[in-house]
C-alpha cells in the first residue's frame, strides 16, 4: 500500500497528543453500529486513509459537498474538519441514528434515504457540487452512473470503491479493465487512480482490495454527436468485446456495408479511445436508415 505523504506525516507529528487521543476515540466508536452485508458494509478502521480521501477534495472547498454512505463517520470528520459545507446520505437506519448522536453540527444535513433514488437538483438546484465516499461495492457502478446524470453539477466526485471497478472507471485504451464506464465518464471527466487500500483496515475485511479515485469535469460541454446513439454505439462495442467491431456494430450499420470496410471496424473495442468512439458516432448519424 503506498506511504503516506510527508505533507500528511508532518500534519500528523504536529498534532502530538491531542490528536493522538482523537483518534483512539474514533476507534473506539468504530464498533457501534452492525455492518450489514445487505448494504455493501464495510467500515474503514484507518484514519489516515480517511483523511487521505478527504483531503481529495481540497481544491474544492468553495462548494458544497455530499457524501454517501457515511456509515460511522470515519470520513465524516475529517470533512467537518476541513470546513465544508457537507451532507450526507445514509440509507442504514442505525448509521443515521449513530450520526445524529456522534456528529450534531451535522443536524438537518442527514439524509435517511437511497442515494440512487435521489432527485439532487431539489437539494442542489443548479449549483455545482462534489461527491465522495466509501462507496459500498455492491452498487458502486450504479452510483458513477447516476454522477454521469448529474455531470453538468458534479464538479469532483472522488472516494473509495472495490479496486477493479475503480481501475475499469480510470484505465486508459488498450487494457483489459477499459470498457462501458471508463468511456463514458471518461468523455466528460478527467479521471485519477490515487491509490490502492488493503484489506486488513477495514471491519470486516472486504475479500478484494479496494481503489481510491477522483473524476474532475474536464471542460467539454457537448459531444457534438447524439448523446444516446453514443451510448449504444458504446454498449454494443463492449458487449462482444473479443469480437471486432465489424461483428459488433453490423447492426448499426446494416444499411451501408460499405462503411464497415474502414480500418476502425477490424479493431476491438478496447482499442478506441473516446474520440474514436464519438468519431464512430458521427459515423453513424450519417447512416439514418440503420438506426432506429
Amino acid at each position: 500500500m503506498p506511504q503516506v505523504g510527508k505533507k500528511e506525516v508532518s500534519l500528523q507529528m504536529t498534532n502530538g497528543r491531542d490528536r493522538e487521543c482523537k483518534v483512539n476515540n474514533k476507534r473506539t466508536n468504530m464498533r457501534k453500529v452492525r455492518a450489514k452485508k445487505s448494504l455493501g458494509q464495510h467500515f474503514l478502521t484507518d484514519l489516515s486513509i480517511a483523511e487521505r480521501i478527504a483531503h481529495t477534495l481540497d481544491d474544492y472547498r468553495h462548494l458544497p459537498v455530499l457524501e454517501v454512505g457515511p456509515g460511522m463517520g470515519v470520513l465524516t470528520q475529517f470533512l467537518l474538519d476541513m470546513g465544508l459545507d457537507l451532507t450526507v446520505v445514509e440509507l442504514d437506519g442505525e448509521s443515521v441514528d449513530y450520526l445524529e448522536a456522534a456528529y450534531p453540527q451535522l443536524h438537518g444535513r442527514i439524509i435517511g434515504e437511497d442515494f440512487l433514488k435521489m432527485d439532487l437538483r431539489k437539494l442542489y438546484g443548479d449549483q455545482p457540487f462534489c461527491v465522495i465516499g466509501n462507496y459500498p461495492y455492491n452498487i458502486s457502478t450504479q452510483i458513477f452512473f447516476k454522477v454521469l446524470d448529474y455531470r453538468d453539477q458534479v464538479k469532483c466526485c472522488s472516494g473509495m470503491l472495490q479496486r477493479e471497478v475503480a481501475q475499469r472507471i480510470a484505465e486508459p485504451p488498450g487494457s483489459k479493465a477499459y470498457g462501458i464506464l471508463s468511456v463514458l465518464l471518461q468523455a466528460w471527466y478527467d479521471i485519477e487512480y490515487l491509490f490502492t487500500v488493503d484489506e486488513h483496515v477495514f471491519n470486516p475485511p472486504p475479500k478484494v482490495k479496494s481503489g481510491v479515485i477522483r473524476l474532475v469535469r474536464n471542460d467539454v460541454t457537448d459531444l457534438g454527436v447524439d448523446e444516446r446513439l453514443f451510448k449504444r454505439i458504446v454498449k454494443a462495442s463492449f458487449g462482444q468485446r473479443r469480437k471486432m467491431l465489424r461483428s459488433s456494430l453490423k447492426p448499426v450499420f446494416m444499411s451501408s456495408p460499405t462503411v464497415m470496410e474502414r480500418d476502425v471496424f477490424r479493431q476491438r473495442p478496447e482499442q478506441l479511445s473516446v474520440e474514436d468512439f464519438i468519431a464512430l458516432t458521427r459515423l453513424a448519424m450519417e447512416q439514418p436508415q440503420s438506426v432506429p
